[in-house]
């Protein structure tokens, strides 16, 4: 007598007062009863981590934000995540209810690709403060808003010092956010690579440039404000003082992402961010 294959384990996660994120949970929540085992569906921080061990996928109800969010705690764990759009772009969050609903035995199946993505170690000073980025890691000069001056060195030597209202360090995933807003370029989202972008220099010939992901890079405040601070992923936000060092590195373990078969990397690019238009000729 052959045994019954266990259910998928799911963590849920969303924000039940944003939005339409409580009805699409409670919707998916009916659609997944006797296809799934939905072991917790909370915050993220309130899922423990025996919890999160037990599950093959999370799901993550919202915006890019709340993926970003969640990332952080999923990627120690391992765990593929599944992005559902509910907010007002979307970028991470790959499937809408429908495509998901629409997609599900395949994915539990194993039949759909699952994409790594590098993250960013970043650590203030002597270890004062640490954290993990999933899109980037800034330094904006903050009040009272003059310039900053900031060194930066690759492995130990001095490249560049950068007069500007900032720098952006990058992933690929990372890239078409506040990257790609400062005029940094996209990378494919699977790339070994991060990305170093100056907001506004005081320099013409001062351009983004791209690293090995395994390259340390290290920004030395020589002039800041007082409202200087060091963000990972807008979300975690330190002061950066007067000749404090912000160590930056490829961070160990992956965000997993749950790719959605109906579209591919420059579909999204096209659709969302209306990459590579065409000029809107006017029919005579």
């Amino acid at each position: 007598m052959s045994k019954t294959k266990p259910l998928p384990k799911l963590v849920i996660y969303g924000d039940p007062q944003k939005g339409s994120v409580s009805g699409a949970i409670e919707e998916f929540s009916r659609f997944v009863d006797g296809k799934a085992d939905i072991v917790c569906q909370a915050n993220i921080e309130n899922c423990s981590t025996q919890t999160l061990k037990q599950c093959q996928y999370a799901i993550v109800f919202g915006g890019d934000g709340s993926i970003i969010s969640a990332a952080r705690s999923l990627a120690k764990m391992r765990v593929p995540v599944i992005g559902v759009n509910l907010g007002k772009l979307g970028y991470l969050a790959e499937f809408s209810v429908e495509e998901l609903k629409g997609q599900f035995d395949q994915i539990v199946a194993g039949q759909t690709s699952i994409e790594k993505r590098m993250l960013l170690s970043c650590e203030l000073g002597d270890g004062d403060e640490k954290g993990t980025a999933v899109n980037d890691v800034f330094i904006a000069a903050g009040a009272p808003f003059r310039m900053v001056e900031l060194d930066i060195l690759v492995d130990g030597h001095l490249v560049a010092s950068c007069i500007s209202d900032g720098l952006i360090v990058s992933t690929p995933t990372g890239s078409t956010a506040y990257n790609l807003s400062a005029g940094g370029p996209i990378l494919a989202s699977n790339m070994k690579a991060v990305v170093m972008t100056p907001i506004c220099p005081h320099s013409l010939s001062f351009r983004p440039i791209v690293l090995n992901a395994e390259r340390t890079i290290e920004i030395i405040g020589r002039r800041v404000n007082d409202g200087t601070t060091v963000s990972i992923d807008g979300q975690v936000s330190w002061p950066l003082a007067l000749q404090q060092a912000v160590k930056i590195k490829r961070a160990k373990g992956d965000f997993l992402v749950v790719n959605n078969p109906l579209r591919n990397a420059w579909d999204t690019l096209a659709t969302k961010l209306r990459w590579a238009q065409k000029p809107q000729y006017s029919l005579e």
